[in-house]
């Protein structure tokens, strides 16, 4: 599984839009090949921060998903309406749930 987590900085000026950007973002994606998950959230300690949660199932789906115009688009979007570059992590992942919790 890979797990990618980001964030952006949100501006007065722009926040409802940002924040309606990141919910469409991550609805479109949900309904994308591979996505098992993609989420967007305020950050209860920074309100100012926008933050993004996704699972997928493979890295062939994750370079599909940074391949299509949209997501292209999205980030584009993102860094022209935040006064800093939204941060983005990729890792590989193991679910490790049923050894952890029997």
């Amino acid at each position: 599984m890979i797990i990618i987590t980001g964030d952006v900085i949100l501006t007065p000026e722009h926040r409802e839009r940002m924040i309606a950007l990141g919910a469409e973002h991550s609805a479109r994606s949900r309904g994308e090949a591979g996505c098992l998950a993609h989420h967007c959230h305020v950050d209860v300690e920074n309100p100012d921060r926008l933050m993004f949660v996704e699972e997928w199932e493979s890295v062939d789906a994750v370079r599909a998903h940074f391949a299509l115009p949209a997501a292209r688009d999205f980030v584009a979007d993102m860094r022209a309406l935040s006064p800093h570059p939204p941060v983005i992590r990729i890792y590989a992942a193991e679910d490790i749930t049923a050894k952890l919790m029997g």
